[in-house]
């Protein structure tokens, strides 16, 4: 899943960015006084700590700290030389510095193409570019906001209720819900999900104020592993100014909307209240490894997986991508030695925390991307590295290089349908990458005519539309993907977006129901072997074969048109992987 524009969240003990990035390393144009230091982390081989120890001394480099779990020392180093010195021992498998790593486009597009990072899609979806959508690393989380139609209405029952849906004042509107089974006569009859079952969402954040996931949120497990950062070392905007003080929000705050979209759709509960999730009784952890701008660090993302180990958590979902490389290559030629090794050290970290997490009883769940590109053969990237700005350059790459986490070894990843489960435009796909797909949109999706109906809804923090201007002083949305629904003398708010980053929580919640029902009891809730689960997610899938032809051409007025090819047989292919989550056959099937 590693193609975006914003990020996601993440560090209990955030690496500084006081010290100035260094040139090479850190990108094009950056360079750092005499005598100046930046944080790394370095992560060393199998029994290897001292020698990695002695290597960063003679590199000339000081050891802060480190985690033995995952095998890494912090330290303080001299920019692109020591990391090229380190690079010449054994001991040291890959280097990380402290720089922007991680996107999770979500995108706010407005009538007016106000508001930061926003796609104008004022009056026809020509307006949209799609740099707006893949801008930076092309989205591999993702998430595009688009205007409600007014065939929806704005106030009483939705236009086009569906059938078999959640009695929901807003479930007409989720046709991805009814897509995959997950209704009042489906799923929620028998299998809403149980209490114990413990789902992190490491994202952005999670509104835990919302009133339509308040009944869901664990408030005592939650954690905000960033610190915001108003400005980067270059002096420009990064988070902007801080909401609290000491720059660290609470940890039931989201500021950009991203993650409490995600976990909305992963258990919004049924209430009478707008929408439902997926599993409506399960609780959510809000395991925050993004920063107020959407960007994604290395040391808070592998911080959440170990504290979603350590702390029971059953299920994680990971609509982000570790930047600032689209495609992390071990050993390109094109890049420096630095940077080679910094690419080793984003896909050693991730990995070894991913491994630490799903052996203590974590099932790992990613968006596949947003790329519209065959991660099975890519060839070229323009986009990275993306940070600091205008660093990027072209360099060709292929499939040994790895997005993370979406390629990581035992995460199961997501590519995104539309509600006729075509394969949506923008997803990645690959016969490799794809495990399984579920609905996240597609505007387009059986005609070229723009349908703001097709993508998916679900909860929206009050305070980011605020910020971003969706929402007037009276509360009246302002963006046509904002809806307010009120009832009982509550109101909230719901957004419109389309992405894998939508896909995946559909999963996420598939898996949080069959943990419901098959695991098995555990000191303060269940626990069950990922293994288990991937199996059965596999299983209850709806098996979708490709397309005949096996290609979808799209013709659409958003990109220019484009032909992606699918491989596999109907049991597993580059499309759907597995098939479509099923939470109806979840909730019936026999272990």
């Amino acid at each position: 899943m590693n193609r975006g524009s914003r990020g996601l969240i993440g560090a209990a003990t955030a690496l500084t960015l006081a010290a100035t990035l260094t040139a090479g390393a850190l990108g094009e144009g950056a360079t750092a006084a005499a005598g100046q230091t930046r944080e790394y982390l370095v992560f060393y081989a199998d029994g290897a700590r001292d020698r990695a120890a002695g290597a960063i001394g003679a590199n000339g480099g000081t050891v802060l700290s480190g985690d033995t779990r995952l095998g890494y020392l912090v330290a303080d180093g001299p920019g692109e030389r020591f990391v090229e010195g380190l690079a010449g021992s054994d001991a040291v498998e890959g280097v990380s510095s402290d720089r922007r790593i991680g996107t999770a486009t979500a995108f706010s597009g407005t009538a007016s193409g106000s508001g930061p990072g926003s796609a104008s899609v004022a009056a026809a979806p020509s307006g949209t570019s799609r740099t707006s959508r893949t801008s930076g690393a092309s989205g591999v989380s993702g998430a595009l906001a688009f205007p409600d139609a007014d065939a929806l209405g704005r106030a009483g029952t939705p236009a086009g209720t569906a059938a078999g849906a959640a009695p929901e004042p807003l479930a007409g509107r989720q046709w991805d819900m009814k897509l995959i089974g997950a209704t009042t006569e489906g799923s929620y009859a028998t299998a809403p999900g149980k209490k114990e079952v413990l789902v992190g969402v490491i994202d952005t954040g999670i509104d835990g104020r919302h009133p339509d996931i308040a009944p869901n949120f664990n408030r005592e497990l939650s954690r905000n592993f960033v610190t915001d950062r108003p400005k980067d070392p270059n002096g420009k905007v990064l988070d902007g100014p801080c909401e609290v003080a000491g720059c660290k929000d609470p940890a039931d705050r989201d500021d950009d909307g991203h993650g409490t979209h995600v976990a909305s759709t992963i258990a919004s509960p049924v209430n009478g209240l707008g929408i439902a999730g997926v599993a409506p009784k399960v609780s959510l952890v809000n395991l925050r490894a993004g920063q107020d701008s959407g960007l994604f660090f290395l040391k808070p993302s592998i911080e959440a997986l170990t504290y979603a180990a350590d702390n029971g958590i059953d299920v994680v979902n990971m609509s982000f991508y570790v930047d600032p490389w689209l495609f992390n290559c071990k050993a390109n030629p094109a890049d420096s030695k630095a940077e080679q090794l910094e690419q080793r050290g984003i896909v050693t970290g991730m990995q070894r925390a991913l491994d630490y997490a799903r052996k203590r009883g974590v099932t790992l769940i990613s968006a596949l991307g947003n790329g519209s590109t065959d991660l099975g053969r890519p060839s070229k990237d323009t986009s990275s590295p993306d940070y600091p700005k205008d660093a990027e350059r072209s360099r060709k790459v292929d499939n040994s290089c790895l997005n993370v986490p979406a390629e990581s070894k035992g995460v199961i990843s997501v590519s995104s349908v539309g509600p006729t489960t075509r394969k949506a435009y923008y997803s990645d796909y690959g016969l490799e990458q794809t495990d399984l797909s579920a609905p996240g949109g597609d505007e387009f999706d059986g005609s070229k005519a723009y349908d703001p109906t097709k993508g998916i809804l679900a909860a929206a923090p009050k305070n980011a539309l605020q910020a971003k201007g969706q929402i007037s002083a009276d509360g009246t949305p302002r963006d046509d993907s904002i809806v307010r629904e009120c009832g009982n003398g509550t109101c909230a708010y719901y957004q419109y977006l389309v992405g894998t980053s939508m896909a995946a929580p559909h999963a996420t919640g598939v898996a949080a129901i069959l943990i419901s029902r098959f695991g098995r009891k555990a000191k303060g809730g269940v626990t069950m072997a990922p293994g288990d689960v991937q199996r059965l997610l596999y299983a209850t899938a709806t098996e979708k074969a490709c397309p005949t032809p096996r290609a979808y051409t799209y013709k659409i007025d958003l990109v220019k048109d484009e032909t992606h090819r699918c491989e596999g047989s109907k049991a597993r292919n580059g499309f759907y992987g597995h098939g479509i989550v099923n939470a109806a056959a979840a909730a019936t099937t026999a272990r």
